[in-house]
């Protein structure tokens, strides 16, 4: 056993610490888990989904206490409240969408024969889930998991250990089964050992590109299913066309919304050279907005990272590229609060950017965005497609048609226009290239957290 401590990037102090579980508590949640999963698994449907969102309003109901424990945790200012409306948003969409998406699928009719292919649960479903959207990106998982019948272990990141505790506590509160849904403390060794060991049948991640592969050589050998979410470095591209003030005010929101810490945040802008001026002076201007400090005020609008440690690998891509000749566009007089060695950072806007840097090819997770001059559509594919990743890329333009045609040519998961770092329930969260495997949310989050059972019945 060990202890799990998160240090609050308010104030560098120890704000919580939680010794991980023993073997003989790993064993026991693993065994409760599996023989709860198997009376919930013959619940009807229609119980499962009125329980599941019993535990979407029980979370709901802690609201007023988890926006400042979250911003203790992780460092989004309380301005910005929870998480709680896509939270509520994507669970009651995968509960209104279960019935058809759990219905057995009946091929055409055949005389003489009973044929339907039913979903067959997984079994035990683990999440490990991130700390830069703790609530959203684990009910992602939870909602679609508990309406198809599966018991639920989550090991919650230990910066957000906290968000853990409030998942249980919702499950209580909202009279889950006992063992159906257990928020259990690991170490990393014992996490591979649950994997590596066989003991549970679907493992959803979220996290970083080493952590995928870690993940991925833990289940080597095992017949247990992965969707993986990994690194991401999504761009954005302005066509000559695109509304220009829309464009501008939603890609400074798109690059620097809780201190660049998405997923599918912004990270590298290519503008088309008619706008480029225009674009460049406008983003920044609207960057120098900002305001850094303790994310508790409410007159914050930029948090610290939620870790010292994080905002040193941006510090540090940024330092590579200006040694390589970009540009900063953001005065640090501007922002008093950056302190070098904290996980206060201000944001920076970089040009004279090229590919050659870190900061325009591996994932920052932070707030820093490069932009970068392109002459036309076919530069800007080329461009966005230089990459290890492929989560999201967004299309900035007034032309639907054009939009889908360079989507098709985009390696990427989703293709935006006119908007970016959104999650929309009805359609599939899903990557390509070093971002991962599997996919989130809509009707195809169910395939992964179930198996197809055939049924061919023959009448006499």
């Amino acid at each position: 056993m060990s202890d799990i401590v998160c240090i609050s990037p308010v104030d560098g102090k120890e704000l919580v610490r939680r010794p991980t579980a023993s073997a003989a508590e790993i064993e026991a949640a693993l065994k409760a888990a599996r023989a709860a999963q198997k009376i919930w698994a013959r619940t009807p449907l229609a119980e499962r989904k009125a329980a599941v969102l019993r535990m979407m309003d029980a979370m709901l109901a802690m609201k007023d206490e988890i926006v400042p424990e979250l911003a203790k945790q992780m460092g989004r200012p309380v301005r910005y409240g929870g998480e709680f409306s896509p939270f509520e948003a994507r669970t009651r969409y995968m509960v209104d969408i279960a019935d058809e998406a759990l219905a057995p699928i009946v091929p055409k009719p055949m005389d003489g024969f009973i044929r339907h292919i039913k979903r067959d649960p997984a079994g035990i479903v683990f999440i490990i889930a991130p700390w830069n959207y703790p609530f959203i990106t684990t009910v992602n998982t939870v909602a679609p998991a508990l309406l198809a019948g599966n018991a639920v272990i989550l090991k919650h990141a230990a910066q957000t250990i906290l968000v853990g505790d409030r998942f249980q506590m919702a499950a209580d509160r909202a009279g889950l089964p006992k063992g159906l849904f257990q928020h259990v403390v690991l170490s990393h060794d014992d996490t591979g050992k649950i994997l590596s060991g066989g003991h549970v049948d679907h493992v959803n991640f979220t996290g970083s590109v080493g952590g995928g592969k870690a993940i991925s050589a833990y289940c080597g050998g095992t017949f247990t299913t992965m969707g993986l979410e990994l690194g991401g470095k999504d761009p954005a591209y302005v066509r000559p066309d695109a509304n220009f003030d829309h464009a501008v005010e939603n890609l400074v929101d798109g690059a620097f919304y809780n201190s660049g810490q998405c997923c599918c945040g912004i990270e590298r802008i290519y503008v088309h050279e008619s706008l480029y001026d225009r674009f460049v002076d406008k983003f920044a201007a609207l960057t120098r907005t900002y305001a850094l400090g303790n994310p508790l005020d409410g007159a914050t609008t930029l948090g610290p990272m939620a870790n010292a440690r994080f905002a040193k690998i941006v510090r540090d891509q940024t330092a590579e590229a200006l040694a390589k000749g970009a540009k900063p566009l953001i005065d640090p007089a501007l922002f008093p609060a950056d302190a070098a060695g904290t996980a206060y950072l201000m944001p920076q806007v970089l040009v004279d950017v090229d590919h050659s840097m870190s900061v325009m090819m591996e994932e920052s997770f932070g707030p820093v965005v490069g932009i970068m001059k392109v002459k036309d559509d076919a530069e800007a594919i080329r461009l966005m497609n230089d990459s290890p990743y492929g989560l999201t890329a967004s299309i900035w333009t007034m032309d639907a048609d054009a939009a889908e045609k360079i989507g098709d040519e985009v390696e990427t998961g989703t293709v935006f226009m006119n908007r970016c770092d959104y999650v929309d329930p009805g359609l599939a969260w899903t990557g390509v290239k070093n971002t991962g495997r599997g996919a989130s949310m809509s009707v195809l989050a169910f395939d992964a957290l179930t198996r197809p059972k055939s049924y061919h019945l023959r009448k006499l």
